[in-house]
């Protein structure tokens, strides 16, 4: 499960590791923050009435050469979305260290900002920070980082339109994407108080179909792929019998396309169906979608939960799991109505302590998913080791379940590292699954044991994943799968580099 700080601008996008970053596993790097220096610190901070800005209350408008000269760690401003901000005085507060966060200094730090922490509301976090507004587009700040292709060149290769028909009784939203391979995972629809919004993925880039609709329909959608032509329909049904003239409104982004990793992400509100102790402190809760909404989530994605404390936004990333692993879950290619989470409590966490005393229908802000773990990297594989700490069991929940059904597949092996047996989560059902398919194996490793236990002792460690290589062929196509804390994804992935497996056999979610 992804549990990072939400704090701006904390990373916490799933992304591959490379034998260059070994040492920063998934990109992540979290540093120990002083006595002092938690997010409720700070939030404690900007209401105390403080002069946050510097400037006394006073907004400015600022040129490129003045935010320029805001470049030190004593006097640091930054640019995100055309405002500036103070960002000096919450450089203590930053879970990813001083220097992360002055990578964006006296510069715009928009790209930065979308690129590792785009979830997180800037407006929220640092409003009492705020200068003033840009009078011009500075340089980006994100130092080292090449400047993406123009969405005019790339929008000629992915250039979608729509168009919509009618009956006394139906609307039919057409979408044609020329991609022969679409599917129903590639279709987000949101269809909510009279507004219809559409989100088509293709590889990076996104095609936006988003309109206030001119009458009235019911809020349910029906969402067909014609993959043999690349035609997505839409099918609404009116309430009333009225002719409509035209399909309605433009609303923001309309009939447009973006980078899967630019601006803001999209969230519905979703009721609490069920909460079930997993155990002593892990919940496995039951999310369900509005009735206009229809969204897949596909294996290795995450989620983002989002909440309102005192007034500042607080956003966690979570892993959507199954039901259960045993029986086996019923087949996830379809488009689902639930969202299951396994979410550890921590009683002095912000978010999770707020989810735990959530009531049956009671609502929490549900975004689209994210992610850097693809399906098309498990073609032609026919081994998995999954390595897993805590509640980094979560995102091999699915990996286990989906590759299971692929017959290709001739291993999978799990070693779940935890601290008591006690913490393990699904012990019972990893012990049923591993004696009803041959192919799965589990291992738990007790970091502090009780005495009677019988099985492997201690932490990560190169003697265990050196293990896997026991039976280990060269016609065994394999991937290993890490998550965990920081430290622990870290060790494995340098484990496995020292044993030889490549960046492409290796991914890392974090932890």
């Amino acid at each position: 499960m992804l549990n990072v700080p939400s704090q701006f601008p904390a990373p916490g996008s799933q992304q591959r590791v490379s034998a260059a970053s070994a040492s920063t596993a998934a990109g992540r790097k979290k540093v120990q923050l002083k006595p002092g220096r938690s997010l409720m610190d700070w939030i404690r901070l900007t209401k105390s009435g403080k002069d946050m800005s510097g400037l006394r209350g006073r907004f400015i408008e600022v040129t490129a050469e003045e935010l320029a000269k805001h470049n030190k760690k004593n006097d640091c401003w930054m640019c995100i979305r055309g405002m500036v901000y103070n960002v000096t005085p919450y450089l203590e507060y930053h879970p990813g260290g001083e220097e992360e966060l002055m990578r964006g200094a006296g510069a715009d730090g928009t790209e930065l900002f979308d690129q590792i922490h785009r979830w997180v509301n800037s407006e929220s976090m640092l409003k009492e920070c705020l200068v003033g507004r840009m009078a011009s587009k500075p340089a980006s700040g994100a130092k080292g980082a090449s400047v993406p292709d123009g969405l005019e060149k790339r929008s000629k290769d992915i250039s979608l339109r729509h168009e919509w028909f009618q009956t006394e009784d139906t609307i039919t939203v057409v979408i044609y994407t020329k991609q022969k391979d679409i599917n129903p995972n590639s279709v987000i629809v949101d269809l909510e108080g009279g507004v219809l919004r559409t989100e088509v993925r293709q590889q990076e880039y996104s095609y936006i179909l988003h309109v206030e609709l001119s009458h009235d329909v019911q809020e349910v959608v029906s969402v067909h792929c014609a993959s043999k032509v690349g035609k997505i329909e839409l099918n609404l049904k009116k309430i009333n019998n009225t002719i409509w003239s035209d399909l309605g409104q433009p609303q923001e982004h309309h009939n447009s396309y973006k980078k899967n990793t630019d601006g803001g992400l999209f969230y519905r509100k979703c009721n609490l169906l069920s909460k079930m102790d997993i155990t002593y402190d892990t919940r496995l809760l039951c999310f369900q979608l509005p009735p206009g909404c229809h969204m897949t989530i596909p294996v290795g994605q995450h989620i983002y939960l989002k909440s309102s404390i005192q007034d500042v936004e607080v956003v966690r990333p979570y892993t959507p799991v199954l039901p259960s692993l045993y029986p086996e879950p019923k087949d996830d290619s379809h488009a689902c109505t639930n969202i299951y989470l396994m979410m550890k409590i921590y009683p002095d966490g912000l978010l999770t302590p707020l989810i735990d005393k959530l009531q049956i229908g009671d609502c929490v802000s549900v975004s689209s998913p994210e992610g850097n773990f693809k399906r098309s990297q498990l073609e032609e594989i026919t081994e998995l080791i999954l390595l897993a700490a805590g509640t980094g069991f979560t995102p091999m929940i699915k990996l286990i379940s989906f590759t299971l059904k692929i017959s290709s597949f001739r291993k999978i092996r799990l070693m779940f590292f935890n601290k008591k047996e006690k913490d393990i989560l699904w012990k019972n059902q990893l012990d049923q699954l591993s004696s009803k398919d041959k192919r799965f194996e589990v291992e738990y490793i007790l970091s502090e044991p009780h005495p009677e236990w019988a099985g492997k002792r201690g932490k990560i460690e190169m003697s265990l994943c050196s293990e896997f290589l026991t039976g280990h062929t060269k016609e065994l196509k394999t991937l290993v799968c890490v998550c965990g804390p920081t430290s622990f994804t870290e060790q494995a992935v340098g484990f496995f580099k020292e044993l030889g497996f490549s960046n492409e056999e290796i991914h890392a979610f974090n932890g």
